[in-house]
């Protein structure tokens, strides 16, 4: 089975995920963003769903340090943010997030970007 690393601080948002992912993989989760940088380390996750607006570390840090890692730095990051400019995916894609969603989540857009990306 898969595991994802959910990095998300907003308790609705993580259940949400957890609800509409916990069937299909095994799911590992931190509350913020040097937690999650941290836990990437250690767990070696398949794919990390990061929030960008995170506490301690924001998601662009998280995501940077992810990146600089030759350890862990092919793991897909899919970045989810509450902001839907045009400019905040520009801005996830370079700190090296894989793929971008939006907030609230697409539930189809989400399982389409997580098949592509564990494919």
């Amino acid at each position: 089975m898969k595991r994802i690393l959910i990095v998300e601080d907003n308790e609705l948002n993580l259940d949400l995920l957890v609800q509409l992912l916990e069937d299909e993989y095994e799911l590992i989760t931190a509350d913020n963003g040097a937690a999650g940088v941290e836990v990437a380390q250690q767990e070696r996750p398949d794919l990390i769903l990061m929030d960008m607006s995170l506490p301690v570390m924001d998601g662009w840090e998280a995501t940077r340090r992810l990146k600089a890692d030759s350890n862990v730095n092919h793991i897909p990051v899919i970045a989810l943010t509450a902001h839907a400019m045009s400019s905040d995916e520009e801005k996830a894609l370079a700190a090296g997030c894989d793929s971008y969603l939006s907030k609230p989540l697409d539930e189809d857009l989400l399982f389409d970007k997580l098949d592509q990306l564990l494919a």
